[in-house]
């Protein structure tokens, strides 16, 4: 994002590049090419456009430099393969904003630090999960079905679910790991549910590992072995519980994780 932003000050995008991105098809044609170089043939297959199509945007991006051709095979060239890419991750980072934007908006964001908001595209092809008025526990119960098959749960809990002892109980009974960032109320609340010679056992042996929050941290971040369900507080500053997003993917793991981290260093 650091990149888009500093090709859009700069002027960079020129009429040429525009002329890329206000097409469709020239767009599925680049993404096509960015994988790998290609014949006209295999992009049609691949895109399912028309072959007039395909082979007309290509002659004009071709005469503007875009691509360049060898044996009947297209394929970027460098200066245009920078730009798309950069292009894409911009509206990667911005599919992120419009399509959740009912999470996003009125909610107070100050606890994300500039590194996830640079990274925010990490969080593409993320679920947005919200209650509703024939469900109104469903993001609880997602986050409890999550919570009853892992063995690794990091968390920030800004409050403590009435359910969420017990499961964090037996979660440690199966030697499961479990590293909390809680505010010593929420934690004396959790610490009474569950049997104490386990909870001190699990202590012991770094299965439990508990970080008091001297200030509040007013976040919810829950990582659940390869899941994570991010909350936010609304401006009004109260726990929106109606809503959480949820993804699996390799991109929002690393996400999550770098942002328990950075916020478990401010209160170590």
């Amino acid at each position: 994002m650091a990149v888009m932003k500093m090709i859009i000050e700069r002027n960079y995008i020129d009429e040429d590049m525009m002329f890329i991105v206000k097409s469709e098809i020239r767009l599925k044609i680049l993404t096509e090419l960015n994988k790998q170089p290609q014949s006209i043939k295999e992009i049609v297959k691949k895109t399912n456009m028309a072959y007039s199509s395909v082979s007309n945007n290509l002659n004009k991006m071709e005469y503007k430099n875009h691509v360049i051709k060898e044996n009947r095979i297209y394929e970027l060239t460098p200066m245009t393969q920078l730009y798309f890419n950069q292009l894409m991750e911009f509206k990667r980072s911005v599919d992120v904003v419009k399509n959740f934007d009912k999470f996003w908006d009125k909610h107070d964001l100050t606890y994300l630090n500039d590194e996830s908001v640079n990274n925010i595209t990490e969080l593409y092809g993320s679920e947005l999960i919200e209650t509703n008025p024939i469900d109104i526990y469903k993001t609880h119960n997602n986050v409890k079905s999550q919570l009853k098959a892992s063995e690794n749960v990091k968390g920030i809990l800004p409050y403590i679910h009435p359910e969420y002892p017990e499961l964090f109980e037996k979660i440690l009974q199966n030697n499961g790991r479990i590293e909390l960032i809680i505010q010593k109320d929420v934690y004396k609340i959790m610490s009474t549910q569950i049997d104490a010679k386990l909870r001190q056992k699990s202590i012991k042996n770094g299965n439990l590992k508990i970080h008091i929050l001297t200030n509040n941290v007013d976040i919810y971040l829950l990582i659940c072995d390869k899941k994570m369900n991010l909350g936010l507080f609304k401006n009004d500053g109260s726990y929106d519980q109606n809503r959480i997003l949820n993804s699996d993917t390799k991109e929002s793991l690393h996400w999550a994780k770098n942002l328990f981290e950075t916020i478990k260093q401010s209160v170590i």
